[in-house]
C-alpha cells in the first residue's frame, strides 16, 4: 500500500530528447503545477541522458512521466524507471514500445478486432521516387507522434520528394496508408481497476489544412466539438474500440485513441493509440476528463494514484 498522496515526493519528467520536446515541457509544467499542494513535494526534471543518476539522487516516491515521443514514450525511460524500482504513470515498457511502432501496433490491433487502415511500410527512397499506392494517401514516420513528419498526398500531387531527402531523420522505412476522408475523432480511456473506461468522443476540425502538429498544439489551431455529433452506433463503437485497443495493447493509466470516420461510407478506422496523451492547455484528454466531471487537478492526481512499477 502506497503512502498517502499528501506525503509523496513526485518527480515530473518533461522536455526530453525528442522532436516533441516543447509539447512535453508544456505538459510537464501543467502537471507539476496541478500537483502543487496535493503532494508533499514536486520536483521538475528536464529529462536527459543522465536521468538514472538524477533520479537516484532525488529518490522520488513516484515519477510522473510527461515526456512525449522517442525515448520518453517508447519504452526506454520506462525501462530505466523499472530498473530503479520507481512507480511511474502511464503504460509500461512493452505497451509503450508497441504503441510507438505503427506497423507492429496495427498488427496487434487488427488481430484483436480493431479496424485499422491498410497500407504498410515502404523504403523512403521508393516513396520519394514514385507513388507506392494510389493517391490519396498519407505518409508517416513509423515511430513518431504528434503528426510529426506527416504528409498527405492528393490525386495529382507529385511523389513526396522530402521523404527521400538527406534531411529526413525519421528512419528509412515509412508508413504509407490510404487517406481516409471524413471526421477526425479522439477518445480518451482511463485504465481503471474495474476495466478500461472510455470518456467521450471529440470531433476535431483543424482551422486550416489537416490535423498536424500546429493544429494540435497552437492556440486556435483546431476546433473541438464534444461530445461529437455522430450517429449513436458510431459514437458507441468509437468508445468500445478505444477500450478494446487499450486492453489489446496492454496500456495502463491514460491512453487516447485517434480515429477517422468516413461518414459517407459509414466506416470508422482507428489510426493509432497514444500511451502518453498531451496534457497541454489545448490537449484533448484533459478536455474530455473535464467534460465527464474530472477537473485537470483531479485527472493528474488520479494518474499519480494509478502509478505502478511492475515486478
Amino acid at each position: 500500500m502506497r503512502a498517502p498522496l499528501n506525503t509523496l515526493h513526485v518527480a515530473v519528467l518533461m522536455g526530453g530528447l525528442s522532436s516533441e520536446r516543447e509539447v512535453s515541457l508544456s505538459s510537464g509544467r501543467g502537471c507539476a503545477d496541478a500537483l502543487e499542494g496535493q503532494v508533499a513535494k514536486v520536483t521538475r526534471v528536464d529529462a536527459g541522458r543522465d536521468l538514472a543518476q538524477v533520479l537516484t539522487a532525488l529518490k522520488p516516491d513516484v515519477v510522473f512521466n510527461a515526456l512525449h515521443g522517442e525515448w520518453g514514450e517508447d519504452g526506454c525511460v520506462q525501462g530505466i524507471l523499472e530498473t530503479l524500482r520507481i512507480p511511474y504513470t502511464h503504460s509500461g515498457v512493452l505497451a509503450s514500445a508497441l504503441a510507438m511502432d505503427k506497423d507492429k501496433s496495427k498488427a496487434v490491433l487488427r488481430a484483436a478486432g480493431v479496424v485499422v487502415p491498410g497500407g504498410g511500410l515502404f523504403d523512403r527512397k521508393a516513396v520519394a521516387a514514385d507513388h507506392v499506392i494510389a493517391p490519396p494517401y498519407v505518409i508517416k514516420p513509423n515511430a513518431e507522434g504528434s503528426s510529426v513528419g506527416v504528409y498527405v498526398i492528393q490525386p495529382g500531387d507529385a511523389p513526396c520528394a522530402i521523404v527521400g531527402d538527406d534531411s529526413w531523420t525519421y528512419g528509412d522505412l515509412v508508413m504509407v496508408e490510404p487517406f481516409i476522408a471524413g471526421k477526425e475523432l479522439a477518445v480518451t480511456v482511463l485504465g481503471e481497476a474495474s476495466g478500461p473506461r472510455a470518456l467521450t468522443v471529440t470531433d476535431i476540425t483543424p482551422t486550416k489544412g489537416f490535423y498536424d502538429y500546429e493544429a494540435k498544439y497552437a492556440p486556435g489551431g483546431s476546433k473541438h466539438v464534444l461530445p461529437a455529433e455522430l450517429p449513436a452506433h458510431v459514437f458507441d463503437k468509437a468508445l468500445r474500440q478505444s477500450e478494446l485497443a487499450h486492453t489489446a495493447m496492454g496500456c495502463r493509466g491514460v491512453s487516447r485513441s485517434d480515429f477517422r470516420y468516413d461518414d459517407v461510407n459509414d466506416v470508422l478506422v482507428l489510426l493509432e493509440v497514444n500511451t502518453q496523451p498531451g496534457m497541454t492547455p489545448t490537449s484533448l484528454s484533459p478536455e474530455q476528463a473535464a467534460y465527464v466531471g474530472m477537473a485537470y487537478r483531479d485527472l493528474v492526481r488520479w494518474m499519480v494514484e494509478d502509478a505502478s512499477c511492475p515486478r
